[in-house]
């Protein structure tokens, strides 16, 4: 019998819980489906609530915990968990389905033939009010996605779908045990930062996996306060930064301690162009100093490389 796994990985957002699995339960689909909520060492009252919930009518409810704390991890286990499942979908913790969401995902990959479907994730200002600086330009570090009214196939990397609502060919992962969310780009409890989903679906386009774009896929994303600031976006574009130094672009030959001099000046040049911005109160402020931010972070990821290089020939 086909069966799907509708999941979602969480950290200390009991409060939430009760309405999430409520609007999970209430999705119609083709196909029998469960829930499965992964707990990632939450100190609340998460495990309890989702305990009592799972005694509650409806599509059952399964629980597991995650002890390697991390989204990475938990998502990870969410897989292991569904392994012998037909289809898993994603959402996150803070988010809300819209009806039809498993419908559309099923008609993906059980119909036309995707391997990976996603769809619209929308930003959800109600419980604390868009800030007037964040320009629109600005929501899809707030995980928005918004491609359009009309479903397509997904052929390159300008338009990505995130784990914020995705659904995956279970096949991928039974097929290749290797195939997980990477570990290197793990986000621990609440910081900025991640980005092992983006690595996964870069993967999924390297190999031409069939990737299905549908608008019906839904979800409100309920942004919390501490996102809501200039900080966590700088802090998230130089944390992206410092992985992309780390792990993903190249040793530079002319560098000093792994650092090449271009990137001091673009750094440099970056932060001048963010300074006059704000000096002369620009909507366009924020996004020059993330520029800023992300050389900044690419430049540590690139000296640590370097540290640790120079160690492992040491050791």
């Amino acid at each position: 019998m086909t069966m799907l796994t509708f999941a979602f990985c969480t950290y200390n957002r009991a409060d939430r819980l009760q309405t999430l699995v409520a609007a999970m339960r209430a999705q119609s689909c083709p196909i029998p489906f469960e829930i499965l909520a992964i707990n990632n060492n939450s100190p609340d009252d998460t495990l309890a609530t989702l305990e009592r919930l799972a005694l509650e009518a409806g599509p059952p409810l399964r629980v597991a915990t995650e002890t390697s704390q991390g989204i990475v991890p938990a998502r990870n286990r969410a897989i292991k968990e569904a392994i012998d499942r037909d289809i898993l979908v994603f959402i996150d913790d803070d988010e809300m389905p819209w009806p039809g969401l498993l419908e559309a995902a099923c008609d993906a990959i059980l119909n036309e033939g995707a391997q990976s479907a996603g769809g619209r994730v929308v930003v959800n200002f109600e419980q604390h009010g868009r800030p007037h600086w964040m320009t629109d330009d600005l929501l899809g570090f707030l995980a928005e996605v918004n491609h359009g009214p009309e479903p397509f196939w997904i052929k390159d990397t300008t338009t990505p779908v995130w784990t914020a609502n995705i659904a995956y060919d279970m096949r991928l992962f039974r097929d290749d045990p290797n195939l997980r969310f990477d570990l290197r780009y793990n986000r621990q409890g609440v910081t900025a930062g991640g980005g092992s989903d983006a690595i996964m679906f870069r993967t999924l386009l390297e190999r031409k996996v069939p990737m299905r774009y549908r608008p019906e896929m839904v979800v409100d994303h309920y942004v919390e306060k501490w996102r809501l600031n200039r900080r966590y976006f700088l802090r998230l574009h130089y944390r992206d930064g410092l992985r992309k130094g780390r792990f993903e672009v190249p040793a530079y030959e002319q560098s000093i301690q792994g650092i090449p001099p271009f990137m001091v000046r673009q750094a440099i040049q970056k932060s001048l162009r963010a300074l006059r911005f704000w000096l002369t109160r620009r909507p366009e402020t924020v996004r020059q100093a993330m520029y800023a931010a992300h050389v900044y972070g690419m430049m540590a990821g690139l000296h640590r490389r370097w540290k640790d290089s120079r160690a492992s020939l040491a050791s």
